[in-house]
């Protein structure tokens, strides 16, 4: 028995052995948890050779905000936000918008562009990506203006069951239009946003699939603003809201934890 025992050890050994040399690796894409130490700056923030031929440029390396500012401010906010794990977090501070760190903007700003990024909500989280934001006086109370590619929890987050027909909802424009055709990873996953605009043209892309198209200043972009919150005057003294020809892109402090990493963008910087 002890040497059937012995032998019986030894076959699982190297059955072991042999199955630990054909396991397939772990997917480098896949969702990372707020708590992986290590895969996220070492797998992502990087521009592949065919992106740099492209022309796309990194808005974060995964450790510095360098390209980044606060809202209305000459330097980046001082709480609110925080580098780690190769992702920009925007804390939790019980939920109000733009109050607690404030927006971040970049330093410079873009007339057309592609901008990809990935984003992980937490539960009932709100945030939002803006742009063609311009920082007008006096500052607003809250976020500072802009088109808005949302970032919401659906199903718990209140503000998915305001504006008209789920315009509030993730991947749509903020108020305006509601994204369709969407496919949204679970609370703790990460998503990938694309926001395309080429002239007038807008688009907004949510895990592959084009969900929003919209042609900015056109009269049925016009009449969804007449629809909307954006009507009130406040959003129009500086011209028309929307309409601008250049401006700033954004993540948006809504005291929400929020996960942002992998941001990159086509297009030319202008002052």
């Amino acid at each position: 028995m002890k040497t059937f025992s012995m032998m019986a050890l030894a076959l699982g050994l190297a059955a072991c052995a042999g199955s630990s040399q054909t396991e397939t690796p772990a997917d480098p894409t896949a969702a990372q948890t707020p708590t992986d130490p290590v895969a996220a700056p070492l797998t992502f923030n990087t521009l592949t050779e065919a992106e740099k031929q492209e022309g796309w440029q990194l808005l974060f390396d995964g450790t510095s905000l360098d390209q980044w500012r606060g809202a209305y401010l000459d330097s980046l906010p001082a709480k609110g936000w925080r580098v780690e794990n190769g992702e920009i977090i925007v804390q939790e501070a019980g939920g109000g918008e733009s109050t607690f760190g404030g927006d971040l903007v970049t330093k410079a700003q873009y007339a057309e562009f592609e901008l990809k990024f990935e984003f992980m909500l937490t539960d009932s989280a709100n945030s939002g990506v803006k742009y063609f934001v311009v920082e007008h006086q006096p500052k607003p109370a809250g976020s500072a203006f802009g088109l808005e590619f949302q970032v919401l929890d659906d199903a718990k987050h209140p503000d998915a069951k305001k504006g008209r027909d789920g315009n509030r909802t993730v991947g749509s424009l903020y108020d305006l239009m509601t994204a369709q055709g969407k496919t949204v990873n679970p609370i703790g996953q990460w998503n990938q946003g694309h926001i395309i605009v080429k002239g007038k043209q807008v688009e907004h892309w949510l895990n592959g699939a084009k969900v929003v198209a919209f042609e900015r200043g056109s009269e049925a972009f016009r009449t969804l603003v007449a629809q909307s919150k954006y009507a009130a005057p406040e959003y129009n003294k500086n011209g028309r809201f929307g309409e601008a020809e250049k401006g700033h892109l954004l993540l948006q402090d809504h005291g929400d934890e929020v996960h942002y990493r992998n941001l990159k963008i086509k297009g030319q910087p202008l002052p």
